[in-house]
């Protein structure tokens, strides 16, 4: 898996854990919808830090715990 994959997968545990949609969550966060969207499927090819800490304020979580998941263990190298 790769970190963007990573990201993904955790955005959208942590929106099924809180029982939140994707429009719930750029309401919190203050993140477009088309943003999330993006980075949930192919058109983000990187997910921005900044969008991932407003996402992060908006759960109410810190950046280290939202990277804290065994989900960024073991990642494939980017560079290749």
């Amino acid at each position: 898996m790769n970190a963007k994959m990573a990201v993904a997968r955790r955005i959208q545990a942590l929106c099924l854990e809180r029982g939140l949609t994707v429009n719930a969550l750029a309401n919190l966060s203050g993140v477009p919808p088309s943003t999330i969207y993006s980075m949930l499927n192919t058109k983000s090819k990187n997910p921005g830090v900044v969008s991932i800490q407003k996402i992060c304020d908006g759960l109410g979580i810190s950046v280290r715990a939202f990277f804290d998941d065994s989900l960024f263990e073991g990642l494939e190298q980017e560079i290749k």
